[in-house]
This record gives structure tokens, C-alpha cells and sequence, in this order.
């Protein structure tokens, strides 16, 4: 593979200095990821540039207060591995293009599920009265105010699990924030399958070869299962995964595309 390339060494630092930036802010009471994280377009959090500035952006600190490393670690490693090659066939502009559209892909992709989720649990709300205003409104309580006004018996003893049914519909898609460089790192992951489907990887706990046009297909349906079910193994944003690696598709399928017509053409 050779040395990094330019662009993705670049890539790599900015995205440390983020990391850092948001440890030593935190600790002085500035939260970064609150003005830079993807938030829910209808949550007041959310800003247009966080479309961009999500994927810049990683996990800090555990619920204990621990330090997370292996968030940026995987991912930064995973840009080195899998984007240095790409750079140095397509070039930095190419490659920077590529990048930025598949992470802008992820947080659409992400979003749109979320809005989803969302009116599935308005529906609920409107059916006990509430206006579009009142439900935004409700949303953004936290979470143990939400059960409690629920189950006040206001709104004629909504039952326990169409509570729980809200909370999981809506009040996470609600408050959800989506950090990190994977949705970026899933259309790499796809054109890197497209340009070297032969090349040979291997999952760290499962050591066993296997090509890249079987490895990448195979993480793509794992984050599509974790999405749509209950299993997902943490906090992971698995359709910024699905969005990406769709993002990313699509583009190869159009260079692909223009390309052959292109050479016919030009015959």
C-alpha cells in the first residue's frame, strides 16, 4: 500500500485535533459536539453545517467519564487502510469529493430513518390530542419527565407500552446525535470492494480471510439487521453505515457508467 497519501493524512489530523478539541473544551464546560454533532433537523440543536461537521467528529467520553480511543482509532485506521489506495489511483480531489459525499449520503440516510421513527410515535401523539408544536415540545423532555407526564392519567391512561412504544419511535429519533467518520468510511469501504474485489481481509475477532467483494456486502447487512431490529451490539448509528456505503455505490456506479459510455464513445 505504501506511504499515506496526502489528503487522508490531512483528513486523519483534522479529525484528532476535533477529538482533542472536544476533550479539552468539555473539561472546561464547553460541549463541541453539541454546535457540531448531527442533531435531528426539527430538534432547535440541529444547524446545517453539522450535515458536515458530524464527520469531523467522535465519541469522547463514556457514561462513567472514561475517554473513548477506539471510536476514532477503527475509523482512522480504516481511512488509512482503505483510502490511501483510492487516493492514489483517483487523486486528492477525486478522493476528497468522494469522501465528503458519501459522508453527507450517511447523515441523509440517518436522518430520514430518524424522521421515520418520529412520526410513527406523532401519530400516537396526535391521536391524544396534540398539535405538531405540542409534540416537539414533549419530544424534547427528558426522558423521566416524558413517562411522568404521560402517565399522569391527563391523557385518558395512555397505557405503559404505548409509552415505551413513544419513547422508541420518536424520543430517541428526537434527541438523536451522530458523530464520527464511519458514514464516510462505508462508501471507501464500497469503493475499495468495487476497485479490489479480490483483495483479502479479515475482521479482527474473526481472523479469516476473505475478499472484499464478500466483506464489505457482509458488514453492509449486518448494520442493515442491527438497524432494523433490537440487537444492535451499542450506541451505533448503523443507517449512517447503510447511507454511506449507498452514497458511495451510487457514486461508483455513475464514474462507472460515464466512463463506458465515454470509451465507446470515444472509439
Amino acid at each position: 500500500m505504501g506511504r499515506i497519501s496526502d489528503t487522508v493524512k490531512h483528513l486523519i489530523i483534522i479529525n484528532v485535533l476535533f477529538w482533542v478539541a472536544t476533550i479539552v473544551l468539555r473539561k472546561s464546560g464547553i460541549d463541541l459536539e453539541a454546535v457540531l454533532a448531527l442533531h435531528f433537523p426539527l430538534n432547535e440543536a440541529f444547524k446545517p453545517w453539522q450535515i458536515i461537521t458530524h464527520m469531523f467528529m467522535h465519541a469522547t467520553f463514556t457514561a462513567n467519564g472514561g475517554i473513548v480511543f477506539a471510536h476514532i482509532l477503527f475509523n482512522m485506521f480504516g481511512l488509512w487502510m482503505f483510502g490511501t489506495p483510492l487516493e492514489q489511483m483517483w487523486g486528492r480531489n477525486k478522493f476528497l469529493f468522494f469522501y465528503l459525499f458519501a459522508g453527507i449520503g450517511s447523515a441523509i440516510v440517518y436522518s430520514a430513518f430518524n424522521f421515520y421513527q418520529f412520526f410513527q410515535a406523532s401519530e400516537i401523539l396526535n391521536g391524544l390530542g396534540f398539535n405538531s408544536v405540542q409534540v416537539r415540545s414533549l419530544l424534547s423532555l427528558p426522558h423521566d419527565q416524558l413517562v411522568a407526564t404521560l402517565n399522569s392519567g391527563v391523557y385518558d391512561g395512555i397505557r405503559l407500552d404505548r409509552i415505551q412504544e413513544i419513547y422508541d419511535e420518536g424520543y430517541f429519533a428526537f434527541n438523536s446525535v451522530a458523530v464520527g467518520a464511519s458514514g464516510a468510511l462505508y462508501g471507501i469501504l464500497v469503493a475499495f470492494a468495487m476497485m479490489f474485489p479480490n483483495a483479502e481481509l479479515m475482521l479482527i475477532f474473526l481472523p479469516i480471510p476473505i475478499k472484499a467483494k464478500y466483506f464489505v456486502p457482509i458488514l453492509i447487512l449486518g448494520d442493515l439487521f442491527f438497524g432494523f431490529t433490537q440487537y444492535s451490539i451499542g450506541p451505533i448509528a448503523h443507517f449512517a453505515h447503510v447511507g454511506g456505503a449507498l452514497f458511495g455505490f451510487i457514486m461508483m456506479w455513475y464514474w462507472k457508467r460515464n466512463q463506458f459510455n465515454k470509451n465507446r464513445w470515444d472509439r
